[in-house]
């Protein structure tokens, strides 16, 4: 979704701002359901922490699982199947919006997509929260909440009936407003990053390469760990804007990160100066060697991994993102834990119909 990827673009933007000082954490969810997709569950839930997965629901299985060791050993029982129940529930709920928003626009067959991205994020230094709630329709925004102002944004006339309709509903857009993103959100978020402290604190250096095929040179990064990496092209030392094409960060299938930048110069320029590529991360900052060339293909630098980040968007935006990740009944991923003070933050809130 256009929104949903610019909050992705916005969140790591901030968190390369961080590298040097604080860590920006953040908990999202992404909620997919889905028509006439062949070999896709109907309904899909994904839970992250720092763009981490840790909880998964799908229709198939229905059953809510863990992804990460540190939240299978501080969940218990109880967590899991207050989980299941509410993704459960969730899925009736998205499968009658697919129908009510294909009525809206007059579709009848075909493959569709309704998603939710919600959650927070928190600056473990200043202190300072934020969170974002949309929804999205075949992989355009739908309705998202102005966390502010406590009003529901339409962008499409479509989503207008749905937009009077909530806003007329005071309790529950103050309660997603004020309670869940202000206090319940961040609360829990606090908690997952101290549960999964050794695995979300760790650090794992970038590895860099650098390809050139024709007037293209690709500094590509891959394998680092948080996400948040920044990847400048110099020119004699001098930080250069233009030409510079600085792409998404994106998942590994192992959980890391990568991305690229490309600088697009002419072989007459390059001979006119001395370009370097350099990386900063948390764990440091490095340079490639010096360039591989790619005989007669466009740039496509190893690790890329277009299924890992078709999928992300599709579910995120949502990752998400970035994007790429939005879905809830209750508290959504908030049941209780090991400790009798958890369950006093779940909530009975559950998700509307749109």
């Amino acid at each position: 979704m256009k929104r949903g990827m610019e909050i992705a673009g916005l969140l790591a933007v901030l968190c390369c701002a961080h590298l040097a000082f604080g860590e920006i954490h953040s908990l999202k969810y992404f909620y997919t359901a889905s028509a006439e997709i062949q070999d896709f569950p109907e309904f899909v839930v994904v839970a992250m922490v720092d763009e981490v997965q840790f909880v998964h629901y799908d229709s198939d299985s229905k059953k809510a699982v863990p992804k990460q060791d540190w939240i299978e050993k501080n969940a218990n029982s109880q967590y899991w199947e207050r989980e299941t129940g509410i993704f459960l529930g969730a899925s009736q709920n998205f499968k009658a919006n697919i129908d009510i928003a294909k009525s809206r626009f007059n579709q009848t067959g075909g493959v569709h997509t309704f998603q939710n991205m919600y959650g927070c994020q928190w600056d473990d230094e200043t202190g300072a929260i934020d969170g974002y709630h949309q929804y999205g329709y075949d992989g355009e925004d739908f309705i998202s909440l102005d966390l502010k102002a406590q009003r529901w944004i339409a962008p499409l006339r479509q989503s207008e009936i749905t937009k009077h309709k909530w806003d007329a509903d005071r309790a529950m857009t103050e309660y997603w407003a004020k309670q869940y993103h202000g206090k319940y959100c961040i609360d829990w978020l606090k908690k997952y990053v101290q549960y999964g402290s050794s695995t979300l604190g760790r650090k794992v250096p970038p590895q860099v390469s650098l390809l050139q095929k024709g007037s293209e040179m690709v500094c590509h990064a891959t394998g680092f760990y948080p996400e948040g990496v920044m990847i400048t092209w110099k020119k004699d030392g001098e930080e250069m804007q233009d030409d510079v094409d600085v792409g998404e960060t994106l998942p590994n299938e192992d959980g890391t990160f990568q991305k690229r930048a490309v600088l697009t110069v002419s072989a007459e320029e390059r001979k006119k100066g001395n370009y370097t590529c350099e990386v900063t991360h948390k764990s440091g900052t490095f340079m490639p060697k010096e360039p591989r060339k790619v005989p007669g293909t466009e740039p496509s630098p190893s690790g890329l991994i277009p299924g890992v980040v078709i999928g992300v968007l599709l579910l995120i935006a949502l990752v998400a993102l970035a994007g790429f990740l939005w879905w809830k009944k209750g508290n959504s991923g908030f049941g209780p834990v090991n400790t009798k003070d958890d369950a006093s933050a779940s909530s009975d809130e559950t998700q509307q119909k749109v």
